[in-house]
């Protein structure tokens, strides 16, 4: 193989397979060879132009961040011209932190009270902190009835409320006048619906 002669002549220990049959079992191999070597290539021939936009087309950024997750190099081939391409080095998988995400994810847990999501159900929905922020303010409006927005605020104690009730994500709220909200059908079935998670929120 060209790329094979390439790579040898560069001084580099070569282990050559065509992955183009039984690519499965060719990454299997690969990953054992990264047990004998750090530099681990998978070579692939240059797709034509009409295959450059399939969905195994080697240069698809898809199959280049697999590669690059597993730590092996990626090479194109072309059999025509007789050229080699190194599109990823063989490097340790070094993820980027997603922070803006892992600030979210503790924001969430920061203000989520309680546990009431139960392990392994389908179809039921997860009790967020922002569920739990709108069953207040559902439960607030239960008992005392149509309230403006800052009255309701202090007392469902939810400092979001006034967004809460304007997006109305889940339509248990109805605006009957600026600035005054009642509780619709819907939010009353919620409180019964989420039962068992409501009395896990601070009055």
């Amino acid at each position: 193989m060209v790329w094979a002669a390439f790579f040898a002549r560069q001084g580099y220990r070569v282990h050559a397979t065509d992955i183009a049959m039984g690519m499965q079992q060719q990454l299997r191999e690969k990953m054992q060879r990264l047990g004998l070597t750090e530099r681990v290539y998978l070579a692939v021939p240059r797709p034509g132009q009409h295959a450059r936009s399939g969905p195994l087309a080697p240069e698809r950024p898809e199959i280049r961040k697999l590669c690059r997750r597993l730590g092996l190099g990626l090479i194109l081939v072309g059999l025509t011209r007789k050229t080699v391409e190194i599109l990823e080095e063989p490097v340790p998988y070094r993820p980027r932190q997603a922070k803006s995400r892992a600030l979210r994810l503790l924001d969430e847990f920061s203000r989520r009270v309680g546990d009431a999501n139960v392990g392994g159900t389908v179809g039921v929905p997860l009790v967020t902190a922002y569920r739990q922020d709108s069953l207040r303010c559902a439960r607030v409006l239960a008992v005392g009835g149509p309230m403006r927005v800052g009255a309701l605020r202090n007392a469902a104690d939810v400092p979001r409320a006034a967004r809460i009730l304007q997006r109305n994500v889940y339509g248990w709220f109805d605006r009957i006048e600026r600035g005054t909200y009642r509780l619709t059908p819907e939010g009353d079935q919620a409180l019964s619906r989420f039962a068992a998670a409501v009395p896990a929120i601070p009055p």
